[in-house]
């Protein structure tokens, strides 16, 4: 496999829409996309409340709006989600993105209402790994997203279920629906699957990922949050996901979904065969990140991982899955939240500058 690109930049607040404009140039925003064809921007609401590191940033979305229509992509719409834990409306309020949306004007569709989409069953052309046992009654996607560009917005940031989370993580919401829980199990394969049929259906992939604060431990939302100040861009959706690893410490090939996808040929995910561009020596930073679990992912993990998972069908096919999502919401909306979240958002509104960019944005 040739060399794949990414892109990656140090950033501050004052110039952080310009080098998220450049960073678009730099890893080939123009030639990954479609001309031709409507651009989905695909934002990660990892928990509806604002917390620094979990969700993308208001300024990724408008740098990469902004990057896209220097490209010549005007065709714009941005696409939220919902799971059974996040209020994809509150999380567009509480993380600012309507006022840029409305900015820039770029219309919302949410890919649960059905006047915005349709769930339509597929037959992927790829072999999958796990998607068809897991559905055995089809496979189901949104048919918005047929013949469209997508572009990624993650964050970087660690995951309690897969190590990292990024690009590929990130199609787990748009493609599949609210019973998307049911994956767990096979978590990693079955973001790779997803990438074989995002490669099938999409006219055009590309990612953007903020780092200008990136969150260690118990994620993607209780997670602790380090300013580090980069930002990061590529067409090759394992490729950044590799580096966003390996700078956070990990390492990528070791990484079941990452090694996965490079040995399927859907990206490349060593490395050595990843081209740096922009501020290569960026990816040489190993910030020691550890992957955590709080309350909520640590019963996960044992009713998805353990022997427990032999009672899945019960627990999570039934509606005694309601006692499971009432006691997540709780334990983190409820609890978590207001007792360790809100003094750690209130601090890194006073103290960081990214914290007081985001107090700029109106709400």
């Amino acid at each position: 496999m040739a060399k794949s690109k990414v892109a990656v930049l140090r950033t501050k607040p004052d110039t952080v829409l310009e080098d998220y404009q450049r960073l678009c140039e730099l890893a080939g925003l123009r030639d990954a996309l479609d001309q031709s064809a409507t651009t989905i921007i695909k934002d990660n609401i990892s928990w509806h409340l604002m917390y620094p590191g979990s969700n993308t940033t208001p300024w990724q979305l408008e740098g990469t709006i902004l990057g896209l229509k220097d490209a010549g992509f005007d065709d714009l719409v941005d696409v939220h989600n919902k799971t059974v834990v996040t209020i994809a409306d509150l999380g567009d309020r509480y993380n600012k993105f309507g006022p840029v949306l409305e900015k820039y004007g770029v219309p919302k569709k949410y890919n649960f209402k059905p006047e915005d989409m349709t769930w339509i069953k597929y037959e992927p052309k790829a072999e999958m790994a796990v998607l068809n046992k897991i559905f055995p009654d089809g496979i189901y996607l949104p048919d918005y997203f047929f013949g469209k560009n997508i572009v990624h917005l993650p964050t970087v940031k660690t995951h309690s279920y897969t190590v990292t989370t990024g690009a590929l993580k990130n199609a787990f919401g748009g493609l599949l629906n609210v019973n998307r829980h049911m994956t767990h199990t096979w978590i990693h394969d079955t973001i790779v699957d997803l990438l074989a049929v995002q490669k099938e259906i999409h006219t055009g992939l590309f990612c953007t990922m903020d780092g200008t604060t990136a969150g260690s431990g118990p994620g993607p939302r209780t997670l602790i949050p380090h300013q580090k100040d980069v930002i990061l861009a590529s067409d090759d959706q394992v490729a950044i996901d590799a580096v966003a690893a390996q700078m956070m410490g990990f390492n990528p090939m070791e990484m079941r979904y990452i090694a996965h996808a490079t040995e399927r040929g859907l990206g490349q995910g060593d490395p050595r065969q990843i081209e740096i561009v922009g501020d290569p020596e960026l990816a040489d930073e190993r910030w020691g990140f550890k992957v955590g679990v709080n309350l909520g992912t640590g019963a996960g993990m044992l009713l998805w991982r353990s022997p427990l998972r032999i009672f899945q069908k019960l627990l999570f096919q039934t509606p005694i899955v309601k006692i499971f999502i009432f006691a997540s919401e709780f334990y983190h909306d409820k609890f978590w939240y207001p007792t360790k979240g809100v003094p750690v958002v209130e601090k890194w509104k006073r103290e960081s500058p990214w914290g007081e960019l985001f107090e700029s944005y109106p709400e």
